[in-house]
């Protein structure tokens, strides 16, 4: 770990020497980063100038009340008052306890024509696979202090980082988009005669949504650390009404068809189990270094994978109910989604369309991380932005996507199986990029890596390494994609060739794993970073 003894830090060093030794078991107060403390940071970044100091006078005022004044500036060890790792568990259970995840697993009946017993074991193993970088991510907040698009310049360099900070906010914009539209269609599901239009249920969760994100770590954090009982009650009440509906039925094909259905389903898993790799230290940073890298592992790959795995089961196995039940097929056709969460509560009447509305709003608990990232993600692309204070970052960014929600409320399912498989491929290659940095190169040891320094490109590598590999991923990624508007080489080898199979994710990380090594290698060589 290094040392605290640079500019970006001094005036952090001078406080805790002040206070004595640091110990956060005993610490009595949270410690943050006031406005003046920011303002006064040598990172170039020009927060006292022009409109930047207007907007952070607004700051000012407002972190009096706990709002969180802090963007992508390194918290130092001094400055950690997060105590239990247990909350990466909550924290990603009530992203992921919602009805987002539900959607996912109908698609293995509505898009891909899979059979329940074929899709539950997809969505067993592909969840499973696809969440291991993001608990390991995870640690690398507490260990770092940065958030993890900040980190990511170690392994690409302070200007190719920018690559992959862009793919992230069109993913946390698309995630929100497609979030609030099913939340949207679950609120207009559950009145009567369909009286609340989308739009109106897509803006109310853009509003909840907007509060914890804007107010910061804490507050997000704390809403999360509840938020799931609620949704998690009403899916087991769902399973009972449900239950008598479902039937097993068949396999979805067999032989080379079901391979495909089964890789392509897989594919669309893997992009939103591994959707949140690129966020996954923002949610650490404020836990002491010393925290145990297992327990948060462990806390996090827990928190994902059990409300993954059974959200989405049920999603599918409540797909084999429409066939049972008119009313409910009807409800599914009339409001997607929505309509089907409606469907299985409505044998409770009165109770049942209360609850409904919680599931609707369930919806703010998966939108929150998208949003609180997106405004981290945004200061990644020079001081300007970094300027520009978080909170802020998170009004345009709500903006942006309630108009695309309501825009792309007619296309859901659509929009979602894309972002869902594009997200695996760019992501796949981003954490194998970084992983390998990380392990291959700085030994998988802190000591190496000057954390301080995370604003000055010349501590960076170059990124010509990462920028190659990234492309090297892409290539594979192509070949072996298999969606409506193209079917790769490679993937057209796999079932009905008009079709496809997707091995999209697997051949990016399979091509970006054999290029970066040797890419670095000579990038350390000949730039000596």
């Amino acid at each position: 770990m290094s040392t605290l003894d640079n500019a970006t830090s001094r005036s952090s060093l001078e406080k805790a020497t002040s206070a004595g030794t640091h110990d956060p078991e005993k610490q009595s107060a949270p410690v943050h980063t006031t406005v003046v403390e920011l303002e006064a940071l040598d990172d170039g970044v020009p927060r006292n100038r022009g409109v930047f100091a207007k907007l952070w006078a607004i700051v000012q005022k407002l972190d009096r009340y706990g709002v969180e004044a802090r963007g992508i500036e390194r918290v130092p060890p001094a400055e950690r008052p997060q105590k239990n790792p247990w909350d990466c568990f909550t924290m990603w259970c009530a992203a992921n306890t919602t009805i987002s995840t539900f959607s996912l697993g109908t698609l293995g009946a509505s898009i891909f024509e899979m059979g329940l017993r074929d899709s539950v074991l997809t969505i067993v193993f592909f969840n499973l696979l696809s969440t291991v970088p993001v608990a390991y991510f995870s640690s690398f907040g507490a260990r770092t202090g940065l958030r993890q698009m900040v980190f990511s310049r170690f392994a690409f360099g302070y200007w190719v980082c920018m690559f992959p900070g862009i793919l992230n906010v069109i993913a946390t914009v698309g995630w929100s988009t497609i979030n609030s539209i099913v939340g949207g269609q679950t609120l207009r599901a559950v009145s009567t005669h369909n009286q609340i239009p989308v739009w109106a249920g897509i803006l109310i969760i853009a509003l909840l949504t907007l509060f914890p994100s804007f107010a910061g770590y804490k507050f997000v954090h704390t809403y999360e650390r509840w938020s799931w009982i609620a949704p998690a009650i009403i899916f087991f009440i769902m399973l009972g009404t449900g239950l008598g509906y479902m039937e097993q039925g068949a396999w979805g094909g067999s032989g080379p068809v079901e391979a495909a259905s089964v890789l392509s389903f897989g594919a669309s898993i893997v992009g939103f189990g591994i959707g949140w790799v690129s966020y996954a230290a923002d949610y650490t940073v404020n836990l002491p270094e010393n925290t145990s890298a297992w327990k948060i592992f462990v806390a996090t790959y827990a928190g994902l994978n059990i409300p993954l795995i059974l959200v989405e089961s049920l999603g599918a196995a409540y797909m084999t109910t429409l066939a049972n039940n008119s009313a409910w097929s009807d409800l599914y056709t009339a409001n997607g989604v929505g309509g089907l969460i409606a469907a299985g509560l409505t044998p409770l009447n009165g109770v049942g369309r209360f609850l409904t509305v919680i599931m609707g709003l369930s919806i703010v608990a998966n939108n929150i991380p998208n949003i609180y990232s997106l405004s981290l993600t945004v200061q990644i692309f020079g001081p300007v932005f970094q300027a520009i204070p978080r909170l802020f970052i998170t009004l345009i960014g709500t903006a942006v996507y309630i108009v695309l929600a309501i825009v792309g409320a007619s296309h859901f399912e659509e929009w979602l199986d894309t972002l869902l498989v594009l997200l695996s491929y760019w992501l796949v290659i981003y954490a194998t990029i970084v992983t390998e940095e990380h392990l291959i190169f700085r030994g998988g040891r802190w000591a190496r890596y000057e954390l301080d320094m995370y604003n000055r490109k010349s501590v960076h590598p170059v990124g010509w390494a990462a920028f190659v590999a990234l492309g090297c991923g892409v290539m594979g990624a192509v070949l072996g994609m298999a969606q409506t508007w193209y079917v790769g080489v490679i993937g057209r080898k796999i079932g009905d060739p008009a079709f496809g199979g997707d091995v999209g994710f697997e051949l990016a990380a399979a091509f970006t794993a054999i290029a970066y090594p040797p890419l670095r290698y000579f990038e350390k060589k000949y730039f000596s970073r």
